[in-house]
């Protein structure tokens, strides 16, 4: 069932110096592999050491503020103005509860 293999890969053609091709031949007969399996595991190893590392997103290090107590200190910095201000956010004021606008 060699066939069932070979059915899923590209046949493609690649031109190589004489001596290289050589060099390709003697190295599948020690191996006792065949020319195109040398030359797919040769590919692969290329291949995957020379693969890029993935880009961090573009975000990264957007919230760099280079202050190391930010952890401790959320609850302020998330609760005040982006000026160092108290919110200026509206609080509802309560009124006072009178007996002719009490619910029994």
């Amino acid at each position: 069932m060699i066939y069932a293999s070979i059915y899923h890969m590209k046949r493609t053609t690649i031109f190589v110096p004489e001596p290289l091709e050589r060099d390709l031949q003697l190295h599948a007969t020690r191996e006792k592999k065949s020319v195109a399996w040398v030359v797919r595991e040769a590919l692969a190893l290329y291949l995957g050491t020379r693969r890029p590392k993935p880009a961090l997103p573009s975000f990264t290090g957007v919230g760099a503020s280079g202050r190391s107590d930010v952890a401790e200190r959320h609850e302020a910095l998330l609760w005040t103005e982006p000026h160092g201000g108290p919110p200026t956010r509206a609080t509802p004021t309560r009124r006072a509860s009178t007996p002719s606008t009490r619910r029994r």
